[in-house]
């Protein structure tokens, strides 16, 4: 095995530690001291958004594909290394993480005060915020590693505390004394587990073939391995082993029709915990399908892809269709979510580079605008303290800073122009209408319907007559404008200003399109006449 040299200070174990000591200084808090986790757990993801800035702004584009290298031995006898390095689609999603996490302790301030319910039992407040940073340890790390096991142990591990933040933690509009609310959190909760943990175990089975066929698990050997030759899979076993990745982490990500946990998950959790999930954790599957399935599986890839796209197709349409009829404000933003990462997995598979620049600076978008949406509506169910958009009305008439920032939440979901996620998805189509342009078509009704379920949701809950249960509403308090302002001023700059995030990730796009051995599609162009 070829050594790693270890060079300079170990930047990327640093970004991914502070957060886990953080988890377990603030675990060990004492009960009566919450206030004082609070601002620990927010002060920790702070240092760790300190830490991303530094590796985003230190990272070379043009630089090695693989930086802040780090290697040791850590299981000999298997072969098995703690390996880390960044590409650029791993930096620009360490920094979603860090960015997003701050947002998420702050919204979730006063989501884990104690709470006594039919059973005299509390809520561990010190205990949810400790598994927030421990989530945000483990993706940050799997964006780094370099060691397909050690970013299977990843994998597989963030998946306790989030059972735990799924099921033991639910919306003030579920608490108290309703034990059909807690039976449904748990059901969610369970189902979550079942589902990653069923991929997880089929990952692992391919994990071990590729070990068996390939040596070792380090994924810049094995590919370096692949593209000089040297490293040879017959195409049956190349397409089992491919399969059993891309299966886990189309569960993670989550695709059509492994994708029912989301909408149970999203809708019983905290809206902060939603926001964990889908704007967070699903995004190491559809890094995964970049950075493993591609790298690691070319040939099976490009064998796949045809059936990927379909599947992409009707992820974005399904999802599309179910938010338009949705009746709970949370399911809305699961099935909205489902229609978006039908766009990521369908740029990633066109095998074009405005695809895949369009899929990751996708996974960016979605994640900065669903925290902004979700975040906003989770602060409107807790004041009315029901998730069912009938029960809401007039709300801009009482609140209007929180109708607006709503409303500008909703907008970038559609990715109305200006805003971030219209430059994802316009590269995602224009990608995949370049090599398959039935495909491009149809993927736009997908804008159609989000533009329908985003402004019928706001008609009806924040226009109209107002209702009497929300004519009091407060509107947005400072703590609740530190969260939103931030994210909406983030989504207006990467609306206009995309640069910083394109030269950062083209590099990196260019590398799996050589992985692939792929090129862009020739524009036909009529002879003129």
């Amino acid at each position: 095995m070829s050594q790693v040299v270890n060079a300079g200070f170990p930047i990327l174990t640093f970004t991914a530690a502070v957060p886990a000591v953080g988890a377990v200084l603030t675990a060990a808090v004492p009960a009566a001291r919450r206030t004082a986790a609070k601002w620990l757990a927010l002060l920790v993801s702070l240092a760790t958004l300190a830490l991303a800035a530094v590796v985003f702004f230190a990272f070379e584009p043009g630089g090695d594909r693989y930086q802040f290298v780090e290697s040791h031995a850590w299981i000999k006898d298997f072969g098995v290394r703690y390996e880390l390095g960044v590409d650029g689609i791993g930096v620009a999603l360490i920094g979603l993480t860090a960015l997003l996490i701050p947002f998420i302790v702050l919204a979730g301030w006063h989501d884990a005060d104690p709470l006594e319910t039919a059973s005299k039992r509390w809520r561990p407040t010190q205990g949810f915020f400790a598994l927030i940073l421990m989530v945000e340890a483990m993706v940050i790390l799997s964006f780094e590693a370099t060691d397909v096991f050690l970013f299977y142990i990843l994998f597989e591990a963030m998946l306790i505390p989030m059972y735990f933040l799924i099921g033991g933690f639910g919306d003030r509009a579920h608490s108290g004394t309703d034990e059909n609310a807690a039976a449904q959190r748990s059901y969610a909760a369970v189902k979550f587990l079942l589902y990653n943990l069923v991929g997880g175990l089929i990952m692992l089975a391919a994990v071990i073939g590729l070990h068996v066929v390939a040596g070792n698990f380090s994924l810049t050997e094995i590919a370096e391995a692949r593209a000089n030759g040297s490293l040879e899979m017959a195409t049956s076993t190349e397409r089992w082993l491919f399969l059993g990745f891309f299966f886990a982490f189309a569960v993670k990500a989550p695709l059509w029709p492994l994708h029912t946990w989301l909408p149970n998950a999203m809708g019983e959790s905290t809206a902060p915990v939603a926001v964990l999930i889908t704007a967070v954790v699903d995004k190491v599957g559809t890094f995964a399908m970049l950075r493993y399935c591609l790298g690691l599986f070319p040939e099976a890839s490009k064998w796949a892809t045809p059936a990927i796209v379909v599947l992409a197709l009707i992820s974005i349409v399904y999802g599309a269709l179910l938010a338009v009829g949705q009746r709970d404000i949370k399911r809305l933003v699961a099935y909205a979510s489902i229609s978006h990462f039908g766009f990521i997995i369908m740029g990633i598979f066109a095998m074009t580079s405005q695809g895949q620049s369009g899929a990751t600076l996708y996974m960016v978008n979605h994640g900065i605008s669903t925290a902004a949406l979700m975040l906003v509506a989770g602060f409107l169910i807790s004041r009315r303290g029901s998730r069912l958009i009938a029960d809401y009305g007039g709300v801009q008439k009482a609140a209007p800073v929180l109708a607006g920032t709503f409303l500008i939440g909703g907008l970038a979901t559609l990715s109305l122009p200006g805003l971030a996620p219209f430059v994802s998805e316009f590269l995602v189509l224009v990608g995949t209408y370049s090599r398959y342009p039935v495909a491009g078509i149809i993927a736009t009704t997908g804008i159609v319907l989000a533009a329908l379920y985003v402004l019928v949701l706001y008609q009806r809950t924040m226009t109209g007559p107002v209702k009497e249960e929300t004519r009091a509403m407060p509107d947005l308090r400072v703590r609740e404008l530190a969260v939103v302002a931030p994210l909406i001023a983030v989504l207006i700059f990467l609306g206009v200003f995309p640069r910083p995030l394109t030269d950062v990730v083209n590099p990196a796009v260019q590398h799996t399109m050589s992985d692939v051995q792929q090129t862009d599609p020739e524009p036909e162009v009529e002879a003129a006449k």
